[in-house]
C-alpha cells in the first residue's frame, strides 16, 4: 500500500518557482493629535482659540476641502464619479485605466457615502440645574468621502481616500505586486504576471529582491510625495504646526497566491507565491 505524500513531498517535486511579497495593503491615515475627543477640543479651543469646543468651526474647513477637491478636477480636467450602490470600485479603475496613457497621475476621483468615525458637538450638563455646555463625543455617521485613483511610476496603480468630514480620515490602499510588476517592466525583466502575483519571471531571484525592497521607508516617500500633488484639508499654517496627515505603522502580515496543480487559485495568509508545475504540461 502506498502512503499519501505530505505537502513537503508535493511540494519538493512541484513547486518550480516561489516568491514573497506583500500584497494588497489598507493603510489608514489620520492626524495623530486629534484621533480623541479631548484632542478636537484641543484643537479648537487650544489652537484655534475658539471659546468653546466645537465642530461648527469646522464646516468652513470641509467646503474649502470640497472646493478644493472640484477645483482641481476641473484644473486637471480629471473625471469625477460618483459611486452608487452595487457599483464595483475596481471594475470602475479597470476601465479608465485601459484609456489612461500618462505615465503617472490622478486617473479620476471618485465620491461615496460611507459610515465614518467622527467627532459631534454634544450639549452636555454639568453642575446642579439643567446648565448645559458644548462637548465633542466621538460617533458613526454617513458622510461623503473623496476617492482618488491614481497611477504611480514605481508603485503602479492605488488609491487614497479622504473624509470629507472632520478630522478628515483616510485610507491609503497600495499592492505590492504592482510595485514589483512595475520594477520588473523598468528593469527589462521578462514575467507574466497573475491577478496579484506572477506565473513566471526570467530572474526569480532579481524579483524576490525587488519585493524585499518594498518597505516603510519607500512607502512614505510615495505617501508624502503624493500628499503634496493630492488636495488637502488642513492649510499649510496647521500643518506646520504639527496638525498633518500620518499613516499607521507598516503592516506585519502578508498576503499570497497559490496556484494549484489543477489550474486553480486559492488565497493564504502568508508571504509566499509559490507556483506549482502543471501536471498535464509537464507529462
Amino acid at each position: 500500500m502506498t502512503l499519501p505524500k505530505n505537502v513537503a513531498e508535493l511540494q519538493g517535486e512541484n513547486v518550480v518557482f516561489e516568491l514573497e511579497c506583500i500584497d494588497r495593503m489598507y493603510l489608514n491615515l489620520y492626524v495623530p493629535q486629534l484621533a480623541s475627543a479631548p484632542g478636537v477640543a484641543a484643537y479648537f479651543r487650544g489652537y484655534k482659540g475658539h471659546r468653546f469646543a466645537s465642530t461648527k468651526e469646522a464646516v468652513a474647513m470641509s467646503e474649502g476641502f470640497r472646493r478644493q477637491v472640484l477645483d482641481f478636477a476641473e484644473r486637471k480636467a480629471t473625471p469625477i464619479i460618483r459611486f452608487e450602490k452595487g457599483m464595483r470600485k475596481d471594475d470602475v479603475m479597470h476601465k479608465r485605466l485601459r484609456k489612461f496613457k500618462a505615465r503617472e497621475g490622478v486617473v479620476f476621483i471618485g465620491i461615496a457615502q460611507e459610515k465614518a468615525r467622527v467627532p459631534r458637538t454634544i450639549r452636555k450638563g454639568f453642575g446642579e440645574g439643567e446648565s448645559t455646555i458644548p462637548w465633542i463625543d466621538y460617533t458613526t455617521a454617513m458622510v461623503k468621502h473623496y476617492y482618488f485613483y491614481c497611477v504611480d511610476e514605481d508603485f503602479g496603480a492605488f488609491f487614497i481616500k479622504f473624509c470629507s468630514y472632520f478630522p478628515y480620515t483616510g485610507k491609503l490602499c497600495i499592492n505590492g505586486h504592482e510595485y514589483l510588476n512595475g520594477q520588473l517592466a523598468r528593469r527589462g525583466i521578462e514575467f507574466e504576471a497573475l491577478d496579484n502575483g506572477l506565473l513566471r519571471c526570467a530572474d526569480p531571484t532579481a524579483a524576490q529582491r525587488i519585493a524585499e525592497a518594498f518597505d516603510e521607508k519607500k512607502i512614505e516617500r510615495f505617501f508624502r510625495k503624493w500628499l503634496s500633488v493630492l488636495p488637502q484639508p488642513y492649510p499649510a499654517a496647521d500643518r506646520k504646526a504639527g496638525f498633518r496627515c500620518c499613516r499607521r505603522s507598516f503592516p506585519s502580515r502578508r498576503f499570497g497566491i497559490v496556484r494549484g496543480t489543477g489550474g486553480s487559485f486559492s488565497r493564504k495568509s502568508s508571504g509566499r507565491t509559490s507556483i506549482w508545475a502543471d501536471q498535464k504540461r509537464c507529462s
